[in-house]
């Protein structure tokens, strides 16, 4: 069900998330949506070589979630992205279960825009990404 929070209802500190397990699916699906087929992503025998020991998951595909939570949970409908700064900080293998969090950083009444702190963990907790959002809330 997507949400439509209104932005007067909005406040600094508000936050929402959404948990997804990220599956060889996902992967593949992903590839061929953007064309991204990095031998890190979509073949297990290159991956071995690499720094990471296995296949992982696209940054993206990762940083999509966060663009979930926006579009539909908070603030949800009638969100205008506007922005997004991400730092990708550990790998998302196939498997793992993410976690896309958005909090209420800033608003700025005057352009019906928000500031959001964004990040996603897996379930260790450790943070993959590290960013932070601008919309615009109708």
């Amino acid at each position: 069900m997507i949400q439509d929070v209104k932005f007067v209802d909005i406040q600094v500190g508000d936050k929402a998330s959404m948990s997804k397990t990220v599956t060889e699916y996902d992967v593949y699906t992903f590839a061929g949506l953007t064309g991204d087929f990095n031998p890190v992503h979509v073949n297990a025998e290159f991956a071995k070589t690499s720094m990471f020991k296995e296949r992982i998951a696209h940054g993206m595909l990762s940083a999509g979630f966060i663009s979930a939570v926006l579009g539909t949970t908070l603030p949800g409908a009638n969100t205008i992205y506007m922005g997004q700064e991400l730092a990708f900080k550990a790998p998302v293998k196939i498997g793992d279960t993410v976690t896309a969090t958005v909090e209420v950083i800033e608003k700025i009444e005057a352009k019906n825009r928000l500031i959001f702190r964004t990040y996603v963990t897996n379930q260790e907790g450790t943070i993959v990404i590290d960013g932070k959002a601008t919309v615009m809330k109708k």
